[in-house]
């Protein structure tokens, strides 16, 4: 399977979603991954959010959270969707802060960048690229964050040094993502279907970090691990499927 296929065969999903979102992440919640962020996110979190906004949250967590920001941080969101985590984000880091949201879809670009539109945010931008070579400079951040992104990306370890590059030294990574205990067969990985659906991409939890740390991150902790069912559709056959909220620090 050619990196580029996956990458191809993700956009044109994301891409699906993002143009026909009045038929999909709507209160029906009955196909895509997620979908509802109030399942995903404490209610006072959400308060004042479009419904264009919390309607499009493909994630599996929450990962604004567990990044514990603060005023005046720079914030980088690996595949940012319809922009949910960037405007969490905004309001936590304030006016002093910034945050940049990276996707590789345009249709999920120009929802964001309406929404930003939409709810006048002035400290957040949206840049298109793929998270395997971020349109970010050096030490540029102090915080990266994903939300059931890395899953998705075919070369993992590409994604971490990217993350790696871009953080200031002591900075942290804070990611909601799907991961698995055991592998997937060769065939499973081959379904491309089933990886855009943030299902055969996931990789076992301990080679997840095991890339993080090959990448040159420290202090890295799966902070919980909770049964992936209700956003994923698993089979038989398969290896256990969580949604993990992991954390790390550029040493």
């Amino acid at each position: 399977m050619q990196l580029s296929d996956v990458h191809e065969f993700v956009q044109a999903r994301y891409g699906a979603i993002a143009e026909n979102r009045s038929s999909c992440c709507g209160p029906a919640n009955d196909c895509c991954d997620g979908g509802n962020a109030t399942l995903l996110y404490d209610a006072d979190l959400l308060d004042g959010l479009p419904a264009d906004v919390t309607g499009l949250s493909l994630g599996c967590g929450d990962p604004v959270t567990i990044a514990g920001l603060a005023p005046g941080e720079r914030v980088l969101d690996l595949g940012s969707g319809g922009g949910i985590d960037c405007f969490l984000a905004a309001r936590q880091v304030g006016p002093t802060g910034h945050v940049i949201g990276v996707d590789m879809t345009p249709a999920m670009l120009a929802t964001a960048n309406a929404n930003k539109e939409r709810m006048g945010v002035a400290n957040v931008e949206f840049r298109q690229g793929q998270i395997e070579a971020l349109p970010v400079d050096n030490a540029a951040v102090d915080v990266v964050m994903s939300n059931c992104v890395i899953n998705l990306a075919p070369d993992k370890l590409a994604v971490f040094r990217e993350a790696y590059r871009v953080l200031r030294p002591g900075g942290r990574i804070a990611v909601s993502d799907i991961v698995t205990e055991g592998e997937f067969s060769d065939e499973l990985r081959a379904d491309l279907a089933r990886w855009a659906e943030c299902v055969t991409g996931a990789i076992d939890v301990a080679a997840y970090t095991a890339l993080m740390a090959e990448a040159g991150f420290t202090e890295i902790a799966v902070t919980d691990k909770a049964a992936a069912d209700a956003i994923v559709t698993v089979q038989p056959g398969m290896p256990r499927v969580f949604s993990a909220r992991i954390t790390a620090v550029k040493g």
